[in-house]
């Protein structure tokens, strides 16, 4: 059995599609459902259990092992200010998760972020050696709580106290089917394709940086389909272990972004530009790439998707069609 933490949400809702679809049928969830529609990311899956958060440490008192722990669970707001709830929920539980697969020999593999480089001056190199993760410096408490883990957990893994195989992920931007659940947190694809559609201007973010021209900030944008592919490589390949970027390894802007969902519907974008709110214009990333050459030389070498190619197929086959759920 594989017990996918957050297995209701985005990425973890793609991750149990992907198992089921390789023939893993033992596939357990923790999560809540709540009341804006989540159980519809699940609604195709056979699963063979639902846990719910609370619940978690007592579901596993009762099990000797299992094949894997997949925890994506997490609040992952880059806007959160609840310090405490964010270190119970992102920082606590991941190291009791830990420590019972280190316990079992459960291979864990968990969701770290790109939120974890700050502001992106020191580059986005995947390197897991202390005294490279001391000097990054997160912009929210989103990012601190994943870089927290990260250095817990590259610390125990050195003490010689981890899963037989442990691997945090380190997430760029990724989009794809099963987020609309997530509101405001949605990608700019699935907040603007039926708008541009209907033939709506969308507006972007004006620049506030010099050498930036409005709408070019860039992130790596990437398919959640093609980071699943990675978390099954990794469950097929279970002498691997670290900390890994996982991204294109291509940064794009948000104007590419647009008018790639433009030209999926076979529309041309009008697109305008706002102020950044003061909120947030202190903690923005102007860009992030991921280098890709860890993983790579770890023997993942399926390729990702271009920018182009995955946004069409989210617009074509999900978003813009009867029903938009994997």
């Amino acid at each position: 059995m594989i017990l996918v933490t957050g297995g209701a949400g985005f990425i973890g809702s793609n991750i149990c599609a992907d198992l089921e679809a390789a023939g893993r049928r033992d596939i357990a969830v923790a999560d809540t459902l709540g009341h804006d529609g989540k159980w519809r990311n699940l609604a195709k899956r056979n699963l063979r259990d639902i846990v719910f958060p609370g619940e978690i440490e007592g579901w596993l008192a009762g099990r000797p092992r299992l094949d894997a722990v997949i925890h994506m669970g997490a609040d992952s707001s880059t806007t959160a200010t609840d310090g405490d709830h964010i270190a119970a929920n992102n920082f606590r539980l991941s190291t009791r998760l830990w420590s019972w697969c280190a316990a079992t020999g459960t291979p864990f593999v968990y969701a770290s972020s790109a939120a974890t480089y700050g502001d992106g001056t020191l580059g986005f190199d995947d390197d897991a050696s202390a005294g490279a993760l001391a000097q990054l410096r997160p912009l929210n408490l989103y990012g601190w709580s994943k870089h927290l883990f990260d250095r817990w957990a590259v610390e125990r893994a050195a003490e010689g106290h981890a899963p037989p195989q442990w691997a945090g992920l380190k997430f760029f931007n990724v989009f794809g089917p099963n987020e609309g659940h997530k509101g405001d947190m949605r990608s700019l694809v699935a907040k603007t394709a039926k708008r541009i559609a209907a033939g709506d201007t969308i507006t972007l973010f004006r620049s506030h940086r010099d050498g930036i021209a409005d709408g070019e900030q860039r992130r790596d944008f990437v398919s959640v389909k093609d980071c699943c592919a990675a978390v099954s490589w990794l469950l097929d390949n279970p002498r691997v272990s670290g900390l890994f970027n996982l991204g294109t390894g291509r940064a794009r802007s948000f104007r590419d972004l647009i008018l790639a969902t433009g030209a999926a519907l076979g529309v041309e974008v009008s697109v305008d530009y706002a102020d950044m709110p003061d909120a947030i214009r202190g903690q923005y990333q102007y860009f992030t790439e991921a280098r890709m050459e860890k993983l790579r030389a770890a023997g993942f070498q399926r390729p990702f998707a271009t920018l182009e190619v995955s946004v069409a197929d989210y617009v074509c086959n999900h978003l813009m069609a009867a029903d938009e759920y994997r």
